[in-house]
């Protein structure tokens, strides 16, 4: 596919509700609180927001904007069944409707550090809009492997542990007439509780033990694990769409029955300044960022290592661009006079092609949760 860039903004509000549609006895039937963390996806015309470099700040605004309404309120007096996917389509009428946001292609909302939904927007093959809510739950487990075909000198040939976390991921249908408003119908489809009774099996097998005895993990890597797991959960879930595996904080994978994609983090720190900003505007002057950076990579599974790229191959390859960005004046890199975030990505882009080329997308954030996104995905 053509290289497309979307921007992403998080914010956060606080909000009680009950949700009366879920079966009597229910504890979320209750009156109860969470600290809500919403996100946006969106592709912007160039300079949205009034210049080119403002499109991060610009979309960060309009989602706090929104969801400021429901700051510390009753989310009954908002929505008639406030679910995280009724949540999710009210902000996104929101920033359509008040802050004409256009392309806006994936509206988030976390309710707890372990659950949240993604409300994606598209169009079907006639052209009519379409919105699909994907369900995620986060899982932990403690175990111990070892990889059994790495070089003799490989870390991960020796017997260690990890703290895993698994997401599950569960598609649903948003009902055409759930528009999130008073009076909308009720559409739950897979919830987060069916997802913790769907998981609960596996973690009595996985937590606590070496992964090296499960029959079909004698080579445990992210990529097998994430399998391991589709293969025993997708036919008793039809509904489940991904498998998340994080090995470490800042490297796992994800497997959807057909295709790995594998992710390694890494964080920088640099300065710059946005010429294209108006006089007297702050980003023209000299400040920096801390960035976080998500490369994605794609590559078929080597059948001896049980692995598509070693994380520790993608820190290697990385280290010379690394090098050039990390406490570094932006300004000052080759061909990247003005470094906003999404020039600064596609700059990146560029910088590993070569050394890096199952690479076909990475996340760049200068605040949590707000930056870009830039695809750039393989026909396969």
């Amino acid at each position: 596919m053509a290289e497309r860039l979307y921007y992403q903004a998080a914010a956060s509000f606080e909000a009680a509700r009950r949700v009366a549609v879920l079966p009597q006895g229910h504890r979320a039937r209750r009156l109860h609180g969470h600290g809500f963390k919403a996100r946006v996806l969106a592709e912007l015309p160039p300079a949205w927001g009034g210049f080119d470099g403002a499109e991060t700040e610009a979309l960060t605004a309009a989602l706090g904007d929104s969801v400021e309404a429901l700051d510390y309120t009753d989310l009954n007096e908002q929505l008639a069944v406030p679910t995280d996917e009724h949540l999710a389509a009210w902000v996104q009428q929101q920033l359509e409707h008040r802050h004409a946001l256009p392309g806006i292609v994936q509206i988030g909302i976390q309710s707890t550090a372990e659950q949240g939904v993604e409300l994606r927007l598209g169009a079907d093959d006639a052209g009519t809009k379409t919105r699909c809510a994907h369900v995620w739950r986060r899982f932990r487990f403690e175990a111990a492997h070892r990889l059994v075909n790495v070089p003799p000198d490989h870390p991960c040939g020796r017997m260690h542990g990890h703290g895993f976390e698994v997401i599950l991921h569960a598609e649903q249908e948003l009902a055409r007439e759930s528009n999130a408003l008073p009076g909308a119908a009720a559409h739950m489809g897979i919830d987060y509780d069916q997802l913790r009774a769907l998981w609960a099996p596996l973690h009595a097998e996985l937590d606590h033990c070496c992964l090296n005895d499960l029959p079909g993990l004698e080579n445990p890597t992210s990529e097998l694990l994430a399998a391991w797991i589709w293969q025993r959960l997708k036919p008793r879930e039809p509904a489940l769409s991904l498998v998340s595996v994080y090995e470490t904080a800042t490297a796992g994978c994800h497997y959807d029955g057909q295709d790995y994609r594998i992710w390694k983090e890494m964080r920088f720190e640099g300065a710059l300044r946005l010429g294209r900003a108006p006089v007297g505007d702050p980003r023209r002057r000299l400040h920096g960022h801390s960035y976080l950076l998500r490369l994605h990579l794609t590559a078929p599974l080597d059948a001896v290592l049980g692995w598509t790229i070693d994380y520790g191959d993608v820190k290697a390859l990385f280290k010379p661009v690394y090098a050039r960005l990390d406490h570094h004046e932006l300004n000052g890199l080759m061909g990247l006079s003005d470094p906003s975030t999404a020039r600064l990505a596609c700059w990146i882009r560029k910088a590993i092609a070569e050394a890096l080329p199952q690479a076909d997308r990475l996340e760049l954030t200068e605040r949590p949760g707000c930056g870009v996104l830039l695809c750039w995905e393989r026909a396969r």
